[in-house]
């Protein structure tokens, strides 16, 4: 794969990092043949849904983005990712629940009039969002494929419900659960090589865990700790025993957008980085 500017950044929400470790077969063959790279994530606080999606798309921690709880309903105060590719000269997409356009391009959100956004002068060129999080994962791929091979956008986003939505109806600890991350990884399995074919890094993290309890939300390993895979030229494959803050995704997507980052964010100090490709 050629060094290029093109990212795809996919969070599987509610994905804990143990079960992506055991049931993600094919992130791990990417592993395995030195391809992607592995990390382990610990999430900002608090371990929930619509925070950490400000916290990946703006590398700013609650306190200071003012996104602290799910019932925080408006636009982000941020410069997001988003943000940054526009302001760039670069064009963006993204498949994912409709918290993300009403975080970065409307709010309230409307399913009947905000589904579709094509086009647009918003931060978010190009959107297909969902409101129920059992849309189902499949559908939600074919958002994002047709969004990346109808636009071709510099940084496509996509985001995906359905392992969240099982464990907070069946827990961490069901076969339901389970399931459902083999699925998730299956889905890559068939959309990823493709993908990477167009000539995209490709990006794969969650927003947060899920507990035993079915829940998420506190400071517990299962509440916090998320994978990161990372498929670039621009940081060497393999197995990272570090756990690197959630901070650092917003920063290092940058670096492989190869942009600058946002005033607000931390300097990028992910280790890992090939020195095959210049920033």
């Amino acid at each position: 794969m050629s060094a290029n500017n093109k990212l795809a950044m996919i969070v599987l929400d509610g994905l804990r990092f143990d079960t992506a470790v055991s049931h993600m077969g094919y992130m791990h063959h990417l592993v395995e043949y030195g391809i992607a790279a592995r990390f382990q994530v610990r999430s900002e606080l608090p371990s929930l849904s619509r925070p950490l999606y400000e916290v990946l798309l703006t590398g700013t921690p609650a306190w200071k983005n003012g996104i602290s709880s799910n019932q925080a309903a408006r636009l982000s105060h941020q410069e997001s990712l988003f943000h940054l590719t526009r302001k760039n000269g670069m064009s963006n997409a993204a498949a994912a629940y409709g918290w993300v356009s009403e975080l970065y391009n409307k709010a309230p959100f409307s399913p009947f009039h905000d589904r579709i956004q094509l086009n647009t002068d918003s931060p978010i060129q190009n959107g297909m969002f969902y409101w129920e999080d059992h849309y189902p994962d499949t559908h939600l791929f074919a958002d994002a494929n047709f969004l990346l091979n109808g636009y071709r956008p510099d940084f496509l986003y996509v985001h995906s419900m359905n392992i969240d939505d099982d464990g907070h109806k069946y827990t961490a600890d069901s076969a339901q659960y389970r399931n459902r991350v083999l699925a998730a990884d299956s889905i890559l399995a068939n959309v990823l090589p493709a993908w990477m074919d167009a000539g995209y890094q490709i990006i794969v993290t969650a927003d947060h865990g899920m507990t035993a309890d079915g829940n998420h939300g506190g400071t517990s390993s299962a509440d916090r700790d998320v994978p990161l895979f990372v498929i670039s030229n621009q940081v060497s494959p393999g197995i990272r025993e570090e756990v690197i803050p959630q901070l650092q995704v917003a920063p290092l997507a940058c670096q492989l957008l190869g942009i600058s980052p946002s005033e607000a964010m931390q300097p990028l100090t992910v280790c890992g980085q090939s020195s095959k490709t210049s920033p």
